[in-house]
């Protein structure tokens, strides 16, 4: 089962990667292979935290498909966790943290953890899958870049 964990400093605040992060409508404007996305629902889990749950469509190469994604978002502690409800996966995690410096800027921390159902899909992705997620965090800089560098 292929993990990716990386630790990047930006120099944007930890609010406006959080917010950038957790505007998963927008994925399909910036997001490498995220052909589509859609809000299902989004609730308040009486716990401080927004829950979502969310579709995205990931097209790579020959292979399109959907899936389903319980997403809680913590603003106060700046952290967004992600976890797997249905589609091409066995499963699927994923975790986000954003902390200010001190000295300006911010850390993000992004791990994710899955296992597609298909063997060929996961072998595809497998090949490829450290390129691919550098790929994914260079895409949510470049937003950032675009989003809050002239602001």
């Amino acid at each position: 089962m292929p993990t990716h964990s990386e630790t990047r400093v930006l120099p944007y605040t930890a609010q406006q990667m959080y917010d950038l992060v957790a505007d998963v409508g927008s994925y399909p404007k910036f997001l490498p292979w995220t052909a589509a996305a859609r809000i299902r629902s989004r609730t308040d889990n009486g716990q401080g935290g927004v829950v979502m749950e969310a579709d995205l469509v990931i097209s790579f190469k020959v292979f399109r498909e959907r899936f389903g994604s319980h997403v809680t978002l913590w603003p106060e502690a700046m952290k967004i966790d992600t976890r797997y409800l249905d589609g091409p996966f066995k499963h699927m995690v994923s975790n986000w943290a954003f902390r200010d410096r001190p000295e300006g800027g911010c850390e993000v921390e992004f791990f994710v953890d899955f296992e597609f159902k298909n063997r060929i899909l996961q072998g595809v992705i497998g090949a490829v899958f450290g390129e691919a997620m550098q790929r994914v965090v260079k895409a949510f800089e470049a937003r950032a870049a675009d989003l809050y560098a002239h602001a």
